[in-house]
């Protein structure tokens, strides 16, 4: 038998279908994605960006405090860990991340630690085709679905520098508005890398907690539109550091990063720049190989909504919620959001079909 919606991803967007999808009565069920080391690299673990962050200070619910014992109450007695590894200071990303796939799973959501390779949304039911087979399957890696929610994010470009990701989450970040606010970046000296749009964002946002942050970009002018790099170069507490590249990140196990060493793309020695934090805007990639462009995106390969404020695709029967179809908030609480909305939309799409 067909299930009645498969989702694919588990981020804040996939969990929050979930829970609305199995309080629907349509039995969800969940590919979360495969704990291996290419997902490792890549940023596609279960459980989304979030789980790569510390402190979430901007989700509504969890402000600062001990949850200790809340996590302990919650949580499955497998996931105790983290009651025992708890700061005490507020809710950490892998903390609310593992909240949300208790709920789910408390609503009776299936889930599948797999990844899907292949989905064919040219016949109906959809196939969905995972790396391995499991029971809940019947033994087989493949299965159909009446309606299917895509909610596999978006992956955060990195330089791809060793050191770089050692430091990562003790320094270096992909996201101002998430973790510029954190004390670590209070009042120091920051570095933004980039020359776009949204490096300018995260640089000018930036400002507003740090001491001074330099924005390293590689060209000896910003890509950014006029009015974005205007706002950074009349900014008195932005500095760009022109036709400059990071080659190293710097720190040691005690301090996390401490700075970084920059080499000059025209022919200038190397020199270290101080900083504790290093914040990269190169852009993001969503994480859509697997649907083989049988969904409409649009020209940075986002995911499109085809019906105003609604998450239908280009394909009747099939959804996207979250960072997949977001390149412009790219935030917990939204991607939340559009998560239950799909979940809504799925399930008056599969009423109406009588399914």
């Amino acid at each position: 038998m067909p299930e009645h919606v498969v989702i694919i991803g588990s981020g804040p967007a996939g969990w929050t279908a979930a829970v609305y999808a199995a309080r629907a009565n349509l039995h969800p069920l969940v590919f979360e994605g495969a704990i291996t080391e290419d997902n490792r690299q890549s940023g596609t673990l279960p459980l989304g960006q979030l789980a790569l962050t510390t402190e979430v200070e901007n989700f509504p619910g969890w402000p600062a405090g001990d949850l200790s014992g809340y996590l302990r109450s919650a949580l499955d007695e497998e996931h105790h860990w983290l009651a025992d590894m708890h700061q005490g200071e507020g809710c950490s990303g892998p903390e609310l991340m593992h909240l949300m796939r208790q709920q789910a799973k408390n609503f009776g959501t299936r889930i599948l630690t797999d990844d899907v390779v292949d989905v064919d949304f040219s016949t109906r039911p959809f196939k969905i085709r995972s790396r391995d087979n499991h029971p809940e399957t019947g033994g087989t890696n493949e299965l159909e679905a009446h309606a299917v929610i895509i909610a596999t994010g978006a992956s955060a470009n990195y330089l791809g520098l060793p050191s770089e990701d050692r430091f990562k989450n003790q320094g270096v970040s992909a996201c101002a508005v998430c973790d510029g606010a954190l004390p670590r970046f209070r009042g120091k000296e920051l570095i933004v890398v980039g020359g776009g749009d949204s490096a300018v964002e995260e640089a000018d946002y930036l400002t507003k907690h740090a001491a001074k942050v330099y924005m390293i970009h590689r060209r000896d002018a910003l890509r950014a539109s006029k009015i974005m790099a205007d706002r950074a170069l009349n900014n008195p507490k932005i500095e760009v550091l022109w036709n400059t590249q990071v080659a190293e990140v710097l720190g040691d196990d005690d301090h996390g990063m401490t700075g970084v060493r920059i080499a000059s793309t025209a022919g200038e020695p190397d020199r270290e720049i101080a900083a504790t934090g290093m914040f990269v805007a190169i852009g993001h990639t969503p994480n859509t190989k697997f649907l083989n462009g049988q969904l409409d995106t649009n020209a940075k390969g986002y995911v499109t909504w085809t019906v105003p404020f609604r998450t239908n695709t280009s394909i009747e029967g099939v959804f996207a919620a979250g960072d997949v179809s977001d390149d412009y908030y790219r935030q917990a609480c939204t991607a939340a959001g559009t998560g239950c909305m799909a979940a809504l939309d799925a399930e008056r799409w599969l009423a109406s079909k009588g399914l």
